[in-house]
């Protein structure tokens, strides 16, 4: 039986559907491409759905058993063994649950990230005092400092993401509650809300916030992510988390549902030019 591994990549991921659909097009099930490999229909099912690695020798056979030419079967080898390469995530396999660490992989893979914030700044615009300060809170005295400072680590060096040559565009929409809750000391807010700014000069950087005196608007349920990527093979993704875990959505009404959402509220919203006013005034009242 395949191996299991803590989380996919979103190669794994894509190659995963890839395989899928080539077994589709075959015209074969899972039962008679099990039979291939001598393995049982569920193990055929996980690595199309990304739950275990892809042995390199069992996805040969299947692409010889769907009929996929030799040239294109040793070019989607090379991507599956490119895939099965660890992310540099994995460094802090003994603080990052298994729940995020396909969020960190997706993260890293998006062409555009679009999310809503109802509590607090997010992960990727943290200052490392206020990240500090979020985690600490978060812990309810589960967890040392030692484990506190691995996730600040793990939080600083997703950000690096943003410093790249040609990054995902980011469009973040907070809640006025972000700003106006109150996170350590003053200098640790206003250190914040300096980085806030900062980015929201970035071409590739959109902030905007939920004000008050708009009301109620339909994101008001819990933070959720939406991930869209360049590969035509993979499909966008919404993230939603909760107390103790979190869910990948992908079909295409759940996505869409959650895609209308995030256009309303951005059309609600303060204008990113208004958004760095209430930015920089917030700032002054620190």
């Amino acid at each position: 039986m395949s191996e299991r591994r803590p989380a996919p990549t979103v190669g794994q991921v894509v190659l995963g559907k890839r395989l899928q659909e080539l077994r589709e097009a075959s015209g074969l099930g899972r039962e008679e491409a099990a039979r291939a490999l001598r393995v049982t229909a569920a193990t055929v099912r996980r690595m199309e759905t990304a739950e275990v690695a892809l042995k390199i020798p069992y996805v040969q056979v299947l692409l010889e058993t769907y009929g996929v030419p030799e040239d294109e079967a040793e070019a989607f080898v090379s991507l599956a063994e490119e895939a099965n390469q660890p992310g540099w995530w994995q460094r802090y396999h003994d603080v990052l649950p298994d729940w995020f660490s396909l969020y960190v992989s997706l993260e890293g893979a998006a062409r555009i990230v679009r999310s809503y914030e109802p509590h607090f700044v997010p992960g990727l615009l943290q200052t490392e005092e206020y990240a500090r300060a979020v985690l600490q809170a978060g812990t309810i005295g589960q967890t040392g400092p030692e484990t506190i400072e691995r996730h600040v680590s793990l939080r600083m060096e997703r950000q690096r993401l943003l410093e790249r040559q040609d990054p995902p565009h980011l469009w973040v929409i907070m809640d006025e509650t972000v700003l106006l809750r109150p996170v350590s000391g003053g200098e640790v807010m206003r250190e914040q809300l300096d980085k806030l700014l900062e980015f929201a000069e970035r071409d590739r950087v959109t902030l905007q916030i939920a004000e008050f005196a708009s009301g109620p608007h339909p994101g008001t349920y819990a933070p959720f992510t939406l991930f869209r990527f360049a590969e035509p093979e993979l499909p966008d993704m919404v993230y939603t988390e909760y107390l103790s875990g979190a869910l990948y959505l992908d079909s295409r009404k759940e996505v869409a549902a959650h895609l209308e959402v995030l256009d309303h509220m951005s059309t609600a919203a303060a204008s990113a030019e208004r958004t760095k006013k209430l930015l920089r005034e917030r700032r002054e009242d620190c």
